[in-house]
């Protein structure tokens, strides 16, 4: 973090309450530049069809000019270029992706918005933000259920969250700490920008497209406001036991000791987003048994406590090797299906190419898919998935050709070939 933002940081540290009127002075050509050396290179381009790589050839002078502009009050993002991401089950999610030049602003407006707001952001969040990431999130909820006195979860499903943020609502967070109007000119300007759609300007009213740097950091306010600062300090005071909240972006589970703070949540939670202009998606929102005590209670009616999803994994009530109740996370099919799915469109437009090179690339892919799943307990499920693996290469390579160098026992015998095996990574989450 550069010394103006450690100032800045420090000083919301130290007072919650202060509103800062001004920040607009960071956004310096090295400030710019600085921001510029930590963006992805890969990025696709906006509207304008710019590369990454065009806009670096005259770095200097284009963050010259707009830095020009920005001072001078004169820069006008243009519209974002939509493109729908399938999410499975034949479902998309729509991503708007910046201009080169809107997303140096926006990362550099995000990392000032980001030094600010990280001092308010409480500890149940873990999407978006500088050092937390998602095994964290997994660990934290892991000790509530293990730790705690946990006997119910409320799972919950914000109906397309990103897309239904409230322009009015958010801009009178954002106003809670910053006063300068440039920040706030340019945020109003990003949200409502539009989108491109088959070469038309659409006008939107609500929602900030994902795809842009600022994006996260604003949903994180709003959701900050909307949900964590609202349960940790009022909902909480209304609970009759122990209450546990744990959100990542805008996916969130809710641990209770008791039903009827569980029950409670669920009648007062349905109004408090739709006074934000956000609504719960019911047929994914849910109450169930979950914790130690569950698989006993359970039994008695000669039953399985029920699952849940969270970040990728499905959450059972089980046991370690001592017998002691644990929380027993294994890939979720909907993870699994989703990985195959993307190997199996891989091989099939890349079946022609050279064996070596195909199995670099479902090596790297494999190693990434056990990177973020290899926890405790998954090991029985990563060998499936490599399995798998192996069964789609070998039907690409036979229809290929039935000539006897083609065939996959040929290819085992050849050390080069094989994939590699999943292991423990993460033993302590």
């Amino acid at each position: 973090m550069t010394t103006g933002l450690s100032r800045i940081a420090e000083k919301a540290k130290a007072d919650r309450k202060v509103r800062f009127t001004s920040l607009a002075h960071l956004l310096t050509p090295e400030f710019l530049l600085e921001t510029w050396k930590q963006m992805n290179r890969r990025g696709a381009g906006g509207v304008d069809g710019e590369t990454m790589q065009e806009f670096e050839r005259d770095l200097e002078a284009r963050i010259d000019g707009l830095h020009a502009r920005l001072r001078a009050g004169q820069y006008r993002p243009p519209p974002v270029r939509r493109v729908e991401i399938p999410k499975g089950d034949g479902k998309t999610r729509p991503l708007g992706i910046p201009t080169v030049e809107d997303r140096l602003v926006q990362r550099a407006v995000a990392r000032i918005l980001s030094a600010i707001y990280e001092q308010d952001f409480l500890g149940c969040s873990y999407g978006f933000r500088p050092g937390r990431k998602p095994h964290q999130a997994l660990r934290a909820l892991r000790s509530h259920v293990v730790a705690g006195k946990v006997r119910h979860v409320y799972e919950a499903d914000i109906r397309g969250y990103f897309n239904h943020i409230n322009h009015d609502w958010l801009r009178k967070m954002v106003a809670h700490r910053i006063a300068d109007p440039v920040i706030l000119r340019l945020i109003g300007r990003w949200l409502r920008a539009g989108v491109m759609l088959d070469g038309i300007v659409v006008r939107v009213h609500e929602g900030s497209p994902q795809g842009g740097p600022i994006s996260p950091v604003l949903a994180n306010i709003y959701l900050h406001y909307v949900l964590d600062l609202w349960f940790e300090r009022k909902f909480k005071a209304w609970c009759q036991g122990e209450a546990y909240l744990t959100r990542f972006a805008d996916d969130f589970v809710v641990c209770f000791q008791y039903k009827r703070d569980a029950e409670r949540l669920d009648r007062i939670l349905t109004k408090r987003m739709g006074k934000f202009g956000l609504e719960l998606a019911r047929e994914k929102t849910r109450m169930l048994l979950f914790g130690r005590f569950a698989r006993g209670q359970m039994a008695e009616y000669g039953k399985k406590p029920e699952t849940f999803e969270f970040l990728g994994f499905k959450h059972v009530c089980g046991v370690d090797r001592n017998g002691k109740a644990a929380v027993v996370r294994i890939p979720s099919t909907k993870s699994c299906r989703k990985f195959l799915d993307r190997i199996y469109e891989w091989l099939r437009r890349h079946m022609h190419w050279r064996r070596r090179d195909q199995q670099r690339e479902l090596a790297s892919r494999l190693r990434g898919f056990y990177q973020y799943f290899a926890l405790s307990h998954t090991l029985p499920k990563l060998f499936w998935v490599l399995g798998e693996v192996k069964r789609q290469w070998r039907r690409a390579i036979r229809r290929c050709g039935q000539r006897s160098r083609s065939h996959w026992a040929y290819l085992e015998a050849k050390s080069w070939f094989h994939l590699p095996h999943p292991k423990l990574l993460h033993p302590a989450v």
